[in-house]
């Protein structure tokens, strides 16, 4: 069994996984638009470049998301967190500061008790994340 996050956005799941492409070292495996499904005609034709389904793969893992449609509300993420892991140090670091780019950090990337470095954020689309290295490998 995996479990695969899937984000919700008002508008901004293209620019948002676009930009975590490029900060994971992700693959956008899919990135379709309601313009390109038989949901087309359903929808205000101004949200149809508006994205229906989005897929980055980042190793072995994947998250997911779309744009809320029109008749459903958007509703900010709250209770949740993205939670990455990695081996290294530099890695995190790497990661956690083109993440938190536009954003607002929650917990600054430090060393803790349980971790070489762990720090929490929220990037400039409104999504939780929190980056963890529990070991230097």
């Amino acid at each position: 069994m995996k479990i695969d996050p899937y984000l919700t956005f008002d508008g901004q799941c293209g620019p948002a996984f676009q930009f975590y492409a490029k900060c994971l070292n992700g693959t956008l495996e899919a990135f379709l638009t309601f313009a390109e499904t038989p949901a087309c005609n359903e929808v205000p034709e101004d949200f149809r470049d508006k994205i229906i389904h989005a897929r980055l793969a980042v190793g072995d893992q994947v998250i997911m998301g779309s744009d809320c449609p029109p008749h459903q509300p958007y509703e900010p993420i709250r209770g949740i967190s993205v939670s990455i892991n990695v081996d290294r140090v530099v890695e995190a670091e790497r990661v956690f500061n083109a993440l938190v780019e536009g954003g607002q950090v929650r917990m600054p990337l430090q060393k803790t008790f349980w971790a070489e470095r762990f720090g929490m954020l929220v990037d400039r689309f409104g999504v939780p994340w929190m980056v963890n290295c529990e070991k230097d490998q």
